[in-house]
Order: structure tokens, then C-alpha cells, then sequence
């Protein structure tokens, strides 16, 4: 009896000095996106709503998936108040192309802005399991380009202004746009 005693204790030490899974909890922060919020340029305390807004990376063809169930074109585009959009952790500048009303059949209300961010990088490491996440410090003397139209009348962005530049999560807004 004392042998088998002796025998489940020592198989139970052995597992005890077992590793916990490396499985990355769905909490665990990450990447973060980029958070923007649409204001009106006439009245600068006012969130105002984008309408079918499309957004879409320099040399992309498809946009920013919004609303991921749809089956159509409608899921790159978004009507709200508030974004999120990724930056590349391989590159120091990401672009993106912002088309009001997408869709429209008139064309005179579709209005599209090229807008360029620029940033530095720092990786972190998280665990193990999760590996790195990139957090990103928006230039201070540049921290993008409105790099479309020359005459003001054809922006639909007005003026931009950086809330946040350090993007280390997705709770704050770190860009409002005004239109």
C-alpha cells in the first residue's frame, strides 16, 4: 500500500511541474487600430455621422471590412460617427483613401480624400503565447498628409486634429476629422 501511495504521489509532483497552455486569452490587449471620430466643422464640439464612408489602403482594391456579415459590397462601408482603422507594423507610413457617400448615384455628392499617417513603431512583447503587439507614436511635426485636391471646395475633410498621439489602444479617440 505505502508503494502505490508512494507511486501516485510521485506521478502527481511530476505534473505539477507541467506549463500551462500557451493558448493567447481574447483579452489580452493587441495591435492596436487607429480610433478616429467625424465631427462638424461648422460646430467643433458636435460628432457628426459619415454616410456609406469606404475606406481603403493605398494599393488595396477592396476597403476596411465594417460590417463583416454582409455578403456584398456593403461590408466595406460604414455610417457612423466613429472608426477604426489598422496602420502597418512593417512600415512607418500607412494611406488610405476616404470616400464619402461610396455608392452614390449621383455623383457629384461621392467625394474622396487620400490621407497619409505618419508614425514610429515599438514592439512589445505580451507572452508566448500571444507573441508581439505594436504600439504607434504619431510624428509630431508630421503626422499626416491630406495629399488629394488642391482647391479646399473638393475635401470633404476639412481639418484634422491629433487627440492622442501615442496609439497604445483602441479605448480613445486619437484622430478627429472634421468635415
Amino acid at each position: 500500500m505505502k508503494k502505490l501511495l508512494l507511486l501516485v504521489f510521485a506521478i502527481a509532483l511530476s505534473f505539477s511541474s507541467c506549463e500551462k497552455d500557451d493558448i493567447c486569452d481574447a483579452n489580452t490587449p493587441t495591435t492596436p487600430r487607429l480610433v478616429i471620430a467625424f465631427y462638424d466643422y461648422d460646430n467643433p464640439s458636435v460628432l457628426k455621422t459619415v454616410t456609406n464612408l469606404k475606406v481603403v489602403g493605398a494599393g488595396m482594391t477592396d476597403g476596411i471590412v465594417f460590417n463583416a456579415t454582409a455578403t456584398d459590397d456593403s461590408k466595406y462601408l460604414t455610417s457612423g460617427s466613429t472608426i477604426s482603422i489598422p496602420l502597418k507594423t512593417n512600415e512607418d507610413t500607412t494611406s488610405y483613401s476616404f470616400t464619402l457617400n461610396y455608392g452614390n448615384t449621383n455623383a457629384s455628392f461621392v467625394n474622396q480624400d487620400n490621407i497619409k499617417f505618419d508614425y514610429t513603431r515599438k514592439e512589445l512583447f505580451v507572452s508566448r503565447a500571444c507573441g508581439f503587439k505594436t504600439n504607434f507614436i504619431l510624428n509630431t511635426t508630421n503626422p499626416y498628409t491630406h495629399t488629394d485636391a488642391t482647391i479646399a471646395d473638393q475635401k470633404w475633410i476639412k481639418y484634422i486634429s491629433v487627440e492622442k498621439s501615442n496609439i497604445e489602444n483602441e479605448n480613445e479617440t486619437h484622430i478627429k476629422i472634421f468635415f
